[in-house]
Parts: C-alpha cells; structure tokens; sequence
C-alpha cells in the first residue's frame, strides 16, 4: 500500500502474547477459515463463478504480507500471513531495479527498508530526489541492479514502533515480481487451495518518465506466467488511476483504483494537469467513472468513517453503498493493532505501543458493508470476521 497511508508511531508491548494465541490456536483459526468462508459465501454468494468472488467476504488481505509481525514484503511475512489465515497476501509494491526488474519494495527509496546504508560499497549511491513533488533522500531502487539489490536484506520499517520485528532484520532478501509469482505457485501446490496475491504499482508516472514504465513490465510477467486474465489470482492496486487504465488495455486482471484523502491528487493529475481530487473520484459520478475500467476501489479508512478532531469515528458516508451501486467492490486500508493507528474511541490507555480494542475498531468498519480490508495483523482480522459473521 502506497505513502498516502499514515505512517504514524506505534510500538509492540503485548504483542507476543497476542501471536502467541495466534500462532497457538493457529490450526482453529485457519482450519476455522473454510466455516468463516462457508458463512461468507451464503451471505454474499461467493464461491461460484471463480475470480475474486471466490473470495471469503470480507476478505482479509496481509499488508505486505503479515507485516505486524515481520519485515515488510519478504518471503518470511508473506508466508505467515497465510499460515494466520488471509485470503489475500499484498505481494508486493512494486518498483524496478535500473535493469529493469520489478522489485518488491514499499517505495524505491531502500534507505529504511534494508541494510543498504551498511555497505560501504553503496555510499555514493545516496541521492536527493523529487519522488511524486517530494524532496526525498536516500537510497533507490532504479540506480541499483538487480544483482546488487541482492547482496541486501531487508529490515523493519518502523523499528519503534515493532521491536520484536527487529529480531528478523538480515534473515531475507529482496524479493522479485517474478520470484512472487513462482512463490505463488508454489502455496498453491503446498497449501491445496489457490493462493491471491495483490499487487502495487508504486509511482508509475514517475519511472514512465525515468523510462522504466512499470505496467508494460508487470503485464509481460502476468502474461508469462498465464496470470493475465478476468479469473487469475491476481488484483493489480495503484493510486494512479490512469496507471488502471493502462492495465485495463494490458491485461484482463481485475484491477483496484487506491484512493487518498479527500483533498489529495493522484500524483498522475498533477502531472496531467487535470484538477480532480479524491473528493471527485468518490462521487457518484466518479465512481461510475472507475468502474469503466476497474472493478474495485481501496480507499482510506478515513473516506468509510471519518474522524472528528479527537480521532474518534463519526458517521460512516455513502461511499459504500455508491461504489456497491457503481459495482465496485472497496478494500480499504489499513488495519492495525497498535494504538496510535486505531480510532481514539478504540485506543487503551496511553501507552503507544499497546494493543486497542482492534476487535472493536474491526466490527466498526466490517459493519459499513466493506468487502475485505487491508491489515497488518491478519491473524486479528480473520478473528474479527469470524464475530462479525457469528453476529
């Protein structure tokens, strides 16, 4: 999920005894998903017809996989967020290397993200650069190659906030487009059951213009691999809607517009020149607009329930029963446990590493009709849409 979403502080007391239980009860959980799925498909009729309405509803989607609990778009998170049972593993953002390769990075920028900054060999790769209208300074992805992006590993993103992640710091590597698609594979045969994957394109208006165009690179790997039709397991996500739209001509996948605050521009308009905000795209009229050529939107929390100046949930807009009347179906982002990305009204006490009332904040968003959501936790979200489908 992209750099619209907060980044905000948090930290992880608790959080072993709650993976604990997970990890523990980790058979009642997943071998309890195939009832949640069951419930899921007599409410909404999944099941039939392939594509992503085989899908438990709501869905649970792994955030860069299982993200609470390892580094970020690695092997080793995307494998667990299978084993606490998503549906979904959003495998990866995707940016590519200088000779071409689709990566699986949060942003281009690796400085935060890896061990880059240890490898002396790589110090005079550190640049200023203006990703999207920002002066961002770091290390990216587009001035290494591949080869090179290999001799990394991967590190936890936000080290205060999740401590104990830090404990998997060097153990993977960075892993390709292309490896993920044969990972994909491989889950599948493993598991028994087809295993989705929900692909980011990051910044594609900014590496078009570097001459590293990313649709035409991930339409080609799609194509190679037989992933490129209505009912393969793949969703393509980007916060560029023309980038969508570039996608709808490639490929026959279904495809997500993701969506900012309601004051934001797609960084594509802005370079466009066309004056629309997210506030446009999430009329009636914008929404029939999206649906032209994706069938679904992942847009912010914030835009299903907003917030009042506490932090505290208010009333939910109409955005879901216009996007369901426009046909689409809405992923938003992101779910976590930790209080500082909960809702005031679900936060407990005032330490900021700890765990809230996320069931709480889960049954909130569930019950606005959403059809899956975005998590980091998805042990707790599969936990979540069992209550809410036991009523």
């Amino acid at each position: 999920m992209g750099t619209q979403e907060s980044d905000e502080q948090t930290g992880g007391t608790g959080r072993r005894a709650l993976l604990g239980a997970a990890v523990l009860g980790a058979g009642g959980a997943v071998l309890g998903l195939s009832g949640t799925a069951r419930a899921a498909d007599a409410r909404h009729g999944g099941g039939r017809g392939g594509g992503v309405k085989s899908l438990p509803v709501p869905t649970v989607i792994g955030h860069r996989g299982a993200s609470g609990y390892r580094p970020e778009h690695t092997f080793g998170a995307y494998e667990l967020a299978l084993d606490m049972g998503a549906d979904i593993v959003e495998a990866g953002d995707l940016v590519p290397t200088r000779d071409g390769h689709l990566v699986c990075r949060h942003e281009p920028e690796i400085g935060g993200t890896t061990d880059v900054a240890d490898h002396p060999e790589f110090a005079d790769r550190k640049r200023t650069k203006l990703l999207d209208g920002v002066s961002t300074t770091g290390w990216f992805t587009e001035d290494f190659t591949l080869a090179e992006l290999k001799t990394l590993r991967a590190t936890e993103r936000i080290p205060a906030n999740r401590p104990h992640n830090t404990l998997y710091d060097g153990r993977w590597e960075i892993p390709t487009f292309e490896e993920v698609l044969r990972w994909q594979n491989e889950q599948t045969r493993k598991r028994g059951k087809q295993v989705w994957i929900y692909p980011e394109l990051k910044h594609p208006t900014y590496f078009r213009k570097l001459g590293l165009a990313t649709e035409e690179r991930l339409a080609r790997l799609l194509r190679k691999y037989g992933k490129d039709r209505k009912n393969s397991p793949v969703i393509i996500q980007s916060f560029e809607p023309t980038s969508i739209q570039r996608m709808s001509r490639l490929v026959g996948n279904p495809l997500a517009v993701l969506l900012s605050g309601a004051k934001s521009r797609p960084w594509d308009f802005v370079e466009s020149g066309d004056p629309r905000t997210t506030a446009d795209l999430v009329t009636p009229a914008g929404l029939k607009e999206i649906a032209s050529y994706a069938q679904g939107i992942g847009p912010t929390l914030d835009l299903i329930i907003p917030k009042d100046s506490a932090g505290r949930l208010t009333e939910p807009t109409t955005l879901v029963r216009d996007a369901h009347r426009a046909g689409l179906i809405l992923h938003p982002y992101t779910m976590r446990n930790e209080n500082p990305f909960l809702p005031a009204d679900f936060r407990k006490g005032g330490d900021p590493d700890a765990y809230g009332d996320v069931f709480g904040a889960f049954r909130a968003y569930f019950a606005t009709g959403i059809d899956g959501v975005f998590t980091d936790h998805p042990d707790t979200g599969v936990l979540a849409r069992e209550d809410f489908l036991a009523g």
